[in-house]
């Protein structure tokens, strides 16, 4: 795996606070937002690749081991323990794996902890260590309607069927762990987690951002000057709106609690912003037209 700089990604120093980290991952995730850049292939991975920095160099012990390890960070606990082993007496070894993918990755790894050795030596080390198996990767679509409630889905990996539960409000590019269900483990090691990424496909008419919704809706013309009442769609059932007179084209108005739910926050959602668009009347009649031009003069 080539090496990432996550600082590069985020545009921050090395030595960034954590506050600095947090302003910037905010400022480039509003940016780069798949609701912002709609098929936008270029835009969306960099949003992954954003999450991925943010997820890493915001918490202080993935940071410790990527600042110390680089693009190896994520086996740091393998490689201390390994190194801890190698000071011990011989005949004393015997350790746990928990982070390889085959017995086969680590060869080049025992051969500069054990000094290059090889043959019966080894294997007998090899034979007694337990691998953790290998993690998996999935994407999973869903479309924007399936984020407002907590529901249950069953897909299929290696074939083998898992159903899992996927919490409200799941973002587009978010990942999850489900763990202890990746490959299975060797010599009796633990089996690796199954990651699943979030593919959130948006064919309603609301824009999303974070659990927030914008939408357009139309009222007439007679409508918008003298006031009256509205029925609009909402993610959770029609509800009636009251306009008041003389509204302008372009008012906007927030629907409290009608968004998103938040993610994993039970009884908490995002705000509905609903954005009226007057429409001017059409094909008037003789008579109309004659109505509208008594007014323009008064």
């Amino acid at each position: 795996m080539d090496f990432i700089d996550y600082y590069k990604i985020l545009g921050v120093d090395k030595n960034a606070s954590e506050e600095d980290i947090k302003k910037a991952y905010r400022k480039l995730a509003r940016k780069y937002h798949p609701d912002l850049n709609p098929n936008d292939k270029e835009a969306n991975k960099k949003f992954q690749q954003i999450n991925e920095a943010n997820e890493v160099i915001s918490d202080p012990e993935k940071r410790k081991k990527y600042d110390q390890y680089g693009k190896d960070w994520q086996h740091a606990d393998q490689f201390e323990q390994a190194k801890r082993s190698q000071q011990r007496p011989a005949g004393s070894w015997e350790g746990t794996f928990t982070g390889g993918n085959e017995e086969g990755d680590f060869s080049d790894f025992f051969e500069s902890l054990f000094g290059g050795s090889s043959g019966s030596e080894t294997r007998g080390r090899s034979r007694q260590t337990k691998f953790r198996g290998q993690d998996i990767s999935a994407e999973l679509s869903l479309n924007l309607t399936d984020v407002y409630t907590t529901h249950q889905q069953t897909f299929t990996i290696n074939g083998k069927n898992i159903r899992i539960t996927i919490p409200a409000g799941v973002e587009n590019g978010q990942k999850i762990k489900i763990a202890g269900h990746g490959e299975p483990g060797i010599n009796g090691g633990p089996n690796g987690d199954l990651y699943i990424t979030f593919k959130i496909i948006n064919t309603t008419k609301y824009k999303r951002s974070g659990n927030d919704l914008y939408t357009d809706v139309d009222i007439d013309l007679y409508t918008a000057l003298l006031g009256g009442e509205i029925t609009i769609d909402t993610l959770s059932g029609k509800i009636k709106l009251k306009v008041n007179p003389e509204t302008q084209n372009g008012t906007k108005i927030r629907l409290k609690g009608k968004g998103l739910p938040l993610y994993k926050k039970e009884g908490e959602h995002g705000d509905l912003f609903v954005t009226y668009q007057v429409k001017l009347p059409t094909n008037l009649t003789e008579k109309q037209k004659e109505l509208f031009g008594q007014l323009s003069k008064l």
